[in-house]
């Protein structure tokens, strides 16, 4: 079976679930469905061999088991699996909830400023309704007031005249594309500065909501409501879990221990997202508050710089325009988010079957004379502590000798993961005072010194039991973290054999490495030369001393104290060759003539003396 084949498998199986779920009254999601087939595929309950590949009548089996769990609307595994489904879906961290508001604000006004950018505008009508599109692309992009509203568009085209006049329009659409959304965005600050001034001097911001106001009401408002909710939330859990206790030693309840774990799950999962709302919520208003605070100075500085002046120089002024708009920008992100927050927490109430379980009356009935423990009371309670020199092959940490000991990230959530096995999946918190286990790299909190013992002794053996524990109860996987143990959980759609719906963990993974290529801060010498030919040259040039004067001095203080000498060129003999004459010897001839004198017959003589004589 090939990986596309495989993938269409698992899509025809969600969406039999899902149209099954349909006729039944329910629509549920597939990331729903899907999580839901993983863990029954993973329950060793219900036999499925992951080794081969699925056939027809595991594949009906499957598909019911699957509608099976999901239509039973009463079971608080359920109800938690589909928490944990909804707040994945829906929360998300402050970083990635802003990048996405930015995202979103870019593509609302992409066709907006494509117009714009591209406008090849000639006709004074045509300049006219380009200078208008800015006019609205100042409005939705900074969020101040409606571009439909009359107010609001005349107080933005008056601000934008200021800065920008009509007249420019030739000098803009003669730039680059990305120039022009630069300069728009730059305009858009500016124009929400002036328009923020404006309002905070009572002169105008027609259409500006009072966010501070709105912020420092919402703020607390909806951190109370997260902490009243946290508070009764933390008081189930603590009755479910003595309940549990007891019943561990006297198993009598009108309510089966399994359906009483699951509640106690539930509600356990309910107070961890209330928790990490809160920990944002409050973040948020200490982000407000310096905001708030930055943008009133900001404001001063302002104030000052115009103050009553009818001219300004831009250069001083548009740098507080821009400060200003960008505070603001920052204010209302933070409204964002906190209606992000406040919506998640509202959608968790609907999951919490955990509440409904019993009624008011059977659980004070049931609580009736049972000792209600805290989390913080099992941890203050002085309980005796681990003796290293009784565990001394396992590394044990301590608060007194372990730096940042409150920061340590504790494995399932800081519960104890012995009792979770040994009382069949109860959830008691450990108390990091008795002492923490370092197992591979992995930290363990328990809740008394014998539990510490005995999961040290056999680590490995209980981790194991944890994790067949949460394929029983897929819930857990969310709620203890342990999503590393379940990493061989792979769907057909990213399969590489297309044969198994588990694989094996791979424990290889490809790494690289990247050296600083200029560790040192750059440092380029223009003087410096490789070539030993011309540093020789250099070395020559510098050493010519014939037209320079060695000097020295010598004072009182320093009479007596070292010696010194200068080194001067010594006088010496020269000679120059010019011209001279040379010579060289050749025969010099002598010749004799006879018999001129009257004779008949002359005769030649030749006396000529050779040179070597």
């Amino acid at each position: 079976m090939s990986s596309s084949q495989a993938a269409g498998v698992i899509r025809n199986i969600i969406r039999e679930i899902a149209q099954t779920c349909l006729s039944r009254g329910h629509t549920l999601s597939e990331t729903l469905i899907a999580f839901m087939v993983k863990a029954v595929v993973l329950d060793p309950r219900n036999h499925f061999n992951v080794d081969r590949t699925l056939t027809k009548q595991d594949v009906q089996k499957l598909i019911e088991l699957c509608v099976d769990r999901l239509m039973d609307q009463t079971s608080p595994t359920l109800n938690t699996i589909k928490m944990q489904v909804y707040f994945d879906m829906n929360y998300t961290s402050r970083r990635e909830f802003l990048e996405v508001q930015q995202k979103v604000l870019r593509s609302r006004l992409l066709s907006l400023s494509r117009e714009i950018t591209d406008s090849r505008a000639k006709t004074r009508e045509d300049l006219k309704n380009l200078y208008g599109k800015i006019v609205s692309y100042v409005i939705q992009r900074s969020n101040l007031g409606s571009a439909t509203d009359i107010s609001t568009v005349r107080e933005t085209t008056a601000a934008l005249q200021s800065v920008f006049p009509q007249a420019q329009l030739a000098s803009f659409m003669s730039l680059l594309k990305q120039d022009k959304e630069q300069q728009l965005s730059e305009l858009t600050l500016i124009v929400s500065g002036i328009r923020l001034f404006n309002k905070d001097s009572r002169k105008g911001g027609e259409g500006i909501q009072n966010l501070p106001v709105i912020l420092n009401e919402m703020l607390p408002a909806a951190a109370a409501d997260i902490e009243s909710e946290l508070v009764g939330c933390e008081r189930l859990a603590w009755q479910y879990t003595a309940l549990l206790e007891r019943i561990c030693e006297r198993p009598e309840c009108p309510v089966h221990p399994d359906l009483l774990k699951q509640a106690l799950y539930n509600t356990r999962q309910h107070e961890a997202f209330l928790r990490l709302i809160l920990a944002d919520i409050i973040q948020s208003a200490k982000e407000v508050m310096r905001l708030q605070s930055d943008l009133k100075t900001q404001m001063t500085l302002l104030k000052d710089t115009v103050h009553t002046k009818t001219t300004v120089p831009t250069s001083q002024v548009f740098p507080h325009f821009t400060a200003v708009a960008s505070l603001w920008t920052g204010l209302e992100d933070e409204m964002l988010l906190l209606s992000m927050l406040t919506n998640v927490a509202s959608g968790l109430r609907a999951f919490l079957s955990a509440q409904s379980l019993l009624s008011t009356d059977q659980l004070e009935l049931l609580m009736h004379g049972l000792q209600v423990q805290t989390d913080a009371d099992r941890c203050s309670v002085t309980a005796e502590r681990v003796v290293e020199s009784d565990m001394s092959w396992c590394e044990w940490c301590f608060p007194e000798s372990t730096a940042h000991f409150e920061d340590v990230a504790l494995q399932y959530k800081g519960f104890c993961g012995f009792t979770l096995v040994k009382n069949n999946g109860l959830l008691l918190p450990g108390n990091p005072k008795i002492g923490v286990l370092k197992h591979k790299e992995k930290h363990y909190a328990f809740s008394s010194r014998s539990a510490a013992y005995e999961f040290a002794s056999k680590a490995d053996e209980f981790i194991a039991a944890v994790v067949e524990m949460a394929k029983r109860q897929p819930e857990l996987i969310q709620l203890l973290q342990l999503h590393q143990e379940f990493a061989s959980v792979t769907p057909y759609s990213e399969m590489q054999s297309g044969e198994k719906l588990l694989v094996k963990t791979i424990s290889k993974s490809d790494a690289s490495m990247q050296t600083e290529i200029h560790p040192l801060e750059t440092n380029i010498v223009k003087s410096y030369e490789w070539n030993e030919w011309e540093l020789r040259r250099k070395a020559i040039k510098l050493a010519n001393l014939r037209n320079k004067v060695t000097r020295s001095m010598q004072t009182h203080s320093s009479h007596m104290r070292r010696d010194n000498s200068t080194q001067t060129f010594l006088p010496k003999d020269a000679v120059s060759q010019t011209k001279r004459d040379g010579e060289s010897n050749v025969p010099k001839p002598q010749v004799y003539l006879s018999g001129l004198r009257g004779g008949t017959n002359m005769i030649k003589l030749d006396l000529t003396r050779a040179v070597d004589e």
